[in-house]
């Protein structure tokens, strides 16, 4: 592990690998899909990240971060959203509640027509009067976080007695007064056992979403909470049967691979041979870190995404859409001949292209194979 663990730094890219995909035609081929120009998604993190459990213990901050946006920053960089126009605009944090302007900066975007989504932990201020407030203002989406099916594992993880039981409620708040929930959960070994049961709860709770996160380690203790590559496979195939059934959407967060798994089910499914096209056409969109994805820091440093710490640039200095469109850390992201490994000559690597933080976390290098991947592509001849 050379350099694994990295920390943020401002990007200076690596040196161009040539490509060497070979065949797999009848699932995907060279050619990738055709990728517009601006972010499908902006995340914005309004407060500094903070520690878990003083996160949900505290009602209210002594003082601002100097650092973050001001109010004014924020309606510019929400102006520059749309006029990208943006699909969607994450907010979150910390916890953005910490924030006094959140009200009037969630009705500036709504009024700009940015669909906005919200992304909130269990903490005590999250209540009926709030969530009312957050769907008046213009709020598309309520996302709340969730690690367990059971208030001893999702307790655990935010080491706060309460914590599973205040996002049941906020659920409960936001479908009296018909705001859309999403839930957000981290996949790791801790969880591991915990997927089926995690289905069998969404499925009673009327969502609109679950977004799956596979962890990418911050430090050397989160290593050992690292699923294994035959462990993802076992995942993508719980999530798989469950999207046949469920009414909510399932999609994943640092799982680039599911889509390749998705790939080979459909076309497996089908029954039939499918031409280069057809298997593009029948697979989801090739999005990556920095591929579709931009995360704003609260000092306003542009990454490809919250785990992948290495900034384009701050956009309270250059536009948003310079930093995503032109920068070499983002136009490298977006060269998938860069790509090493077995991720390099991947047939399907347009589609997926395996998460370049876990790669980059692991190994120090951005364009490194997917650690976590068990499709091995054949050897190119």
């Amino acid at each position: 592990m050379s350099n694994a663990l990295a920390k943020p730094v401002h990007a200076a890219t690596a040196g161009k690998v040539p490509s060497s995909a070979a065949g797999w035609s009848s699932l995907a081929g060279s050619k990738g899909p055709n990728f517009q120009l601006r972010p499908l998604q902006v995340t914005w993190e309004m407060t500094p990240p903070c520690d878990r459990k003083s996160a949900l213990a505290r009602s209210a901050r002594s003082a601002r971060d100097k650092r973050e946006f001001s109010t004014a920053e924020a309606f510019h960089m929400i102006e520059e959203v749309a006029a990208m126009h943006v699909p969607l605009l994450v907010l979150t944090g910390g916890d953005p509640l910490q924030r006094p302007d959140l009200f009037p900066i969630v009705e500036f975007a709504a009024r700009r027509s940015v669909r906005t989504s919200l992304t909130l932990p269990p903490t005590a201020k999250l209540d009926a009067e709030t969530v009312a407030e957050l769907k008046a203002r213009g709020l598309m989406r309520l996302a709340l976080w969730m690690h367990g099916s059971t208030a001893v594992l999702d307790d655990a993880y935010w080491k706060v007695a309460g914590a599973h039981k205040r996002t049941l409620d906020a659920i409960g708040f936001c479908h009296d007064v018909e705001l859309p929930v999403q839930i957000n959960t981290v996949v790791a070994r801790r969880n591991f056992h915990d997927i089926d049961p995690m289905i069998e709860l969404l499925a009673r709770l009327d969502l609109a979403l679950w977004n799956v996160f596979f962890l990418v380690p911050s430090n050397r203790d989160q290593v050992a909470e690292l699923l294994t590559a035959e462990e993802h496979e076992e995942v993508f195939a719980k999530l798989y049967a469950a999207s046949k059934r469920v009414h909510f959407q399932i999609k994943t967060t640092e799982g680039q691979h599911y889509q390749r798994y998705l790939l080979q089910q459909r076309l497996r499914e089908s029954q039939a041979d499918l031409t280069e096209s057809e298997a593009i056409t029948c697979a989801p969109k090739g999005v990556n870190d920095g591929k579709g994805f931009v995360f704003i820091n609260h000092e306003g440093e542009v990454y490809p995404s919250r785990f992948l710490r290495l900034s384009a640039g701050n956009v309270t200095r250059e536009p948003l859409a310079r930093l995503f469109g032109d920068s070499p850390l983002f136009v490298s992201l977006r060269d998938s001949s860069q790509l090493k490994g077995k991720c390099g000559r991947c047939e399907v690597r347009n589609v997926c292209g395996g998460s370049r933080a876990r790669a980059y976390a692991m190994t120090g290098d951005l364009f490194a194979e997917e650690p976590c991947c068990a499709y091995m592509p054949p050897q190119k001849r």
